[in-house]
């Protein structure tokens, strides 16, 4: 058995694989594997993988049909021998030491799953985002914390990131609580993360920035937005109520919605109506400001 399952899903990220490949390949340890999973890539990415493999026993390359990254990962979750669970974007790099460093500190803490911070770097011409991944700044290396009221800390502050790749996760807390990956959303990562939480009472932060995060031109966050986005939002936030109707999920819900309903002005205003009663239906107007409401409708 391996330490240490380090889950890239793959598509179309020929120009990055080898540079997120090598640097998972230079880590410290030597001890993890890496499964890929190329998601019905159409571009060279398959090739990369399979030099790669051909030269290192570590990686594992699946492929399948294109059905979205939940999907990606779910297989590779039945594949993944290790002890701990490394979700990484294959268009991002992690520091050398990342590995050993986490592996170290989980096993010293006992942790259900541990959190770190994150580099940004910009691809020429991607859109700059308006925040980052540094948040373990409001936290006490060595305490325990308990999920819900760490979720309630993170949205006050206006810090909650969902982002899987900034965990480093014990596989059989995974499997206590039978996560997976909600399949054919986007954003699917705030339902994971969220749900991974809120079912822990031992959770420990590093305050070391391990990842080197990409954004992208043509990435989820990079682009315009859609009422898919929106949608998949929706659904994250009724699979959460339905989960828990708690007060720390409905705060998430006023964190999540606001933003996101601020953000879809974007969409063409024909598709506004179908959103709204979608909206109306679950009603989660009461989570909406009415200023928001009004950006949402009125702004194109």
């Amino acid at each position: 058995m391996v330490r240490i399952s380090v889950i890239l899903p793959v598509y179309n990220v020929a120009p990055y694989l080898d540079e997120a490949l090598r640097s998972l390949l230079s880590q410290t340890t030597a001890d993890f594997e890496i499964i890929a999973v190329n998601d019905g890539s159409t571009d060279d990415s398959l090739a990369i993988l399979e030099r790669h493999a051909a030269h290192d026993k570590r990686i594992r390359c699946i492929s399948q049909s294109n059905q979205g990254q939940s999907a990606a990962r779910n297989l590779a979750l039945q594949h993944a021998q290790g002890e701990y669970i490394y979700f990484m974007d294959s268009d991002d790099t992690i520091v050398p030491h990342a590995l050993q460093t986490c592996l170290d500190y989980i096993e010293q803490t006992r942790a259900d799953f541990i959190f770190f911070d994150a580099d940004i770097f910009y691809e020429q011409g991607a859109k700059p985002i308006p925040w980052n991944y540094k948040r373990t700044h409001l936290c006490e290396e060595q305490h325990r914390y308990e999920g819900e009221s760490l979720l309630s800390l993170m949205l006050d502050k206006g810090k909650h990131s969902c982002v899987v790749w900034a965990l480093f996760i014990r596989k059989e807390y995974l499997e206590r609580i039978g996560l997976n990956f909600y399949p054919g959303i986007i954003h699917e990562d705030e339902l994971f993360t969220t749900l991974l939480t809120l079912q822990s009472r031992n959770i420990f932060c590093l305050q070391q920035s391990l990842v080197n995060h990409r954004v992208r031109r043509t990435s989820t966050m990079g682009t315009s937005y859609s009422k898919r986005n929106v949608n998949c939002y929706l659904t994250v936030v009724d699979e959460l109520l339905r989960f828990q109707n708690t007060p720390v999920i409905r705060k998430y819900a006023r964190y999540t919605l606001d933003k996101v309903f601020y953000t879809a002005h974007l969409i063409p205003f024909s598709e506004k109506p179908a959103v709204l009663m979608r909206v109306l239906r679950s009603g989660y107007l009461k989570y909406i400001r009415w200023k928001t409401l009004l950006v949402f409708l009125l702004k194109q």
